[in-house]
């Protein structure tokens, strides 16, 4: 598979999630606990394999976008510590649903930034071949991407 396709199809399963987040019924404890366990489980694969094996392939392929990947890791930082916070929180405290908003905010800014502004300028840069190489190397990295979003990379840098 194509690596920007598999990275967009995890950005559509997460954003799934998020929607039937902000369905779920106020008191839904729960509920609200299994899909912040899905997202959290989901965007830290997602963070660990960006960062392990995308980003750079995509730095050296298209250099220019160096400060983009640069912002991207410092978006990541914020987003597992949400995660890590999460995790921790039980979903009946005053701040569960404020910091799964925060989170969602965040993610979604940064999924339509690369989208629309960087995953043009790498599938250009990389060519099919490259991408569908690449693809691969994403699908075994989650086979063995850590699901603490603490042990991501950027939870530390």
């Amino acid at each position: 598979m194509d690596a920007i396709v598999l990275l967009k199809d995890d950005h559509k399963t997460v954003e799934r999630l998020f929607k039937d987040f902000e369905k779920a019924n106020e008191n839904a404890f729960a509920e609200k606990r299994r899909i912040a366990d899905r997202v959290i489980e989901e965007l830290t694969v997602h963070a660990v394999i960006e960062e392990g094996v995308f980003y750079p392939a995509a730095r050296e392929a298209a250099p220019d976008t160096k400060d983009h990947v640069l912002e991207s890791v410092e978006e990541h930082h914020v987003v597992v510590w949400l995660l890590s916070e999460l995790a921790g929180l039980d979903p009946q405290d005053e701040r569960f649903d404020a910091k799964m908003t925060v989170l969602i905010e965040n993610v979604r800014h940064h999924v339509e930034e690369e989208e629309k502004d960087w995953f043009p300028k790498v599938r250009k840069a990389m060519g099919r071949n490259r991408l569908r190489e690449l693809g691969e190397q994403l699908e075994d990295a989650k086979k063995t991407a850590t699901r603490d979003p603490l042990k991501v990379p950027s939870a530390t840098e």
